[in-house]
């Protein structure tokens, strides 16, 4: 995706076409040194209109509380070249740039404090005003942290809602997999610009998101690189986007908290899943639920939590009446592979069997990772059902 890669697929949602007058002053505001989103908007709400900015006097440039060095770059037109350049070079690695003012503009990311005033896109832009939830956690999750990330990605992008995260390593990279494993939407929301692939193992399931059908998302410019404080600033996004945040193993000073305290402070659902009180990476989610997070252990936990309207909205398209009536209708019956059978065989109808014990069961048929793919292929298919505490029971 930089110069030397292949060309990133092109955004969608609106048709190609030249930058206006008005996309060009929110572009150079945005460049301008000195000038944060606040101060952005808040000069967008004082002038008649924001390309009247390249209009405007020194003095009348200093008079909307631009620093000296702002007002300077904006009056000598240093400003308008630059979003000029930047817009053409948008254009050149097939991205779209949506500004605060523009209908495809995610309406939820308005509502809060400090949004963005333009974002760099790249994939379909309608993903942006889906239902959807952030998916986060630990860039160091254990086996039961990434595969709990990956299902819950699965089940809910298979019933139509949009999974985002921020592609780090870990449970983010497991929340996208698990939605692209489903044929689902995924949106990944960088630190960087959208030409610069952080983590550079991620290339390839950059590719992958586009390719499906998903977006990329960042409020930073192009050649942007991972700075420290980009990440936990974009954590805002993520979480303003979404109709909730759903927290997937963090320790204790998990970058994690950041988007948890977002979401709380932007009235947004806090879900979080339970973990083992004797590992670190549970203290986070493990806290937050003590603090009146939601818990979730299934899909199902999510999903009667959404506004009704939404659910309506998500069963009419995905063309099931209720959660409850899908295995028929969103779920095509596969036939079982050999682990998966085994493992089917050794869960009950009328009693839980906890995840340790069923390990030791099967130890001398399958390995550890055989009977994690084949649990989460059952609970994929509607086989099986998880419970808290890693728990199984065959469906009836």
């Amino acid at each position: 995706m930089n110069g030397s890669e292949e060309r990133s697929s092109p955004a969608q949602g609106r048709p190609p076409q030249l930058a206006s007058e008005d996309q060009l002053a929110w572009v150079a505001l945005t460049l301008t040194p000195g000038l944060g989103p606040k101060r952005i908007l808040k000069a967008a709400q004082a002038l008649p209109g924001i390309s009247q900015l390249f209009h405007l006097s020194l003095t009348e440039l200093e008079s909307l509380n631009f620093p000296a060095e702002a007002a300077q770059f904006l009056f000598t037109g240093k400003a308008r070249i630059a979003a000029e350049q930047e817009l053409l070079r948008v254009g050149e690695q097939g991205g779209a740039i949506l500004t605060y003012e523009d209908p495809e503009y995610p309406g939820r990311l308005r509502e809060i404090f400090d949004p963005p005033p333009v974002l760099w896109a790249l994939g379909d832009l309608r993903l942006l005003s889906r239902p959807s939830i952030a998916i986060v956690g630990t860039r160091h999750p254990t086996p039961y942290g990434t595969g709990m990330a990956e299902i819950l990605a699965r089940d809910l992008a298979s019933r139509r809602m949009v999974i985002l995260s921020g592609m780090a390593r870990g449970i983010d990279t497991a929340a996208h997999r698990g939605a692209l494993a489903a044929n689902g939407s995924t949106v990944a929301i960088w630190g960087t610009g959208i030409d610069v692939i952080y983590p550079k193992e991620n290339k390839s399931l950059a590719e992958n998101i586009l390719t499906a059908g998903g977006a990329i998302l960042s409020e930073y410019p192009l050649g942007t690189f991972p700075a420290p404080q980009n990440f936990p600033r974009r954590n805002r996004i993520l979480s303003g986007i979404s109709l909730g945040v759903l927290v997937v193993e963090a320790g204790e000073n998990s970058g994690t908290r950041v988007t948890a305290r977002c979401a709380l402070e932007q009235n947004r659902d806090v879900y979080a899943v339970p973990g083992n009180v004797t590992t670190r990476n549970a203290w986070g989610p493990n806290t937050l639920i003590k603090q009146g997070a939601k818990l979730v252990a299934t899909w199902e936990d999510v999903w009667e939590e959404l506004p009704a309207q939404v659910r309506l909205q998500l069963e009419e398209e995905a063309g099931f009446a209720s959660p409850a009536e899908d295995a028929a209708s969103i779920v095509q019956e596969l036939p079982l592979q050999d682990p998966e059978k085994i493992v089917l065989s050794a869960l009950r109808h009328d009693e839980a069997v906890q995840l340790d014990e069923l390990m030791e069961k099967l130890e001398p048929q399958l390995t550890s990772s055989e009977i994690f793919t084949a649990l989460f292929e059952l609970e994929l298919a509607n086989r099986i059902k998880q419970l808290p505490g890693k728990n199984y029971v065959r469906r009836m």
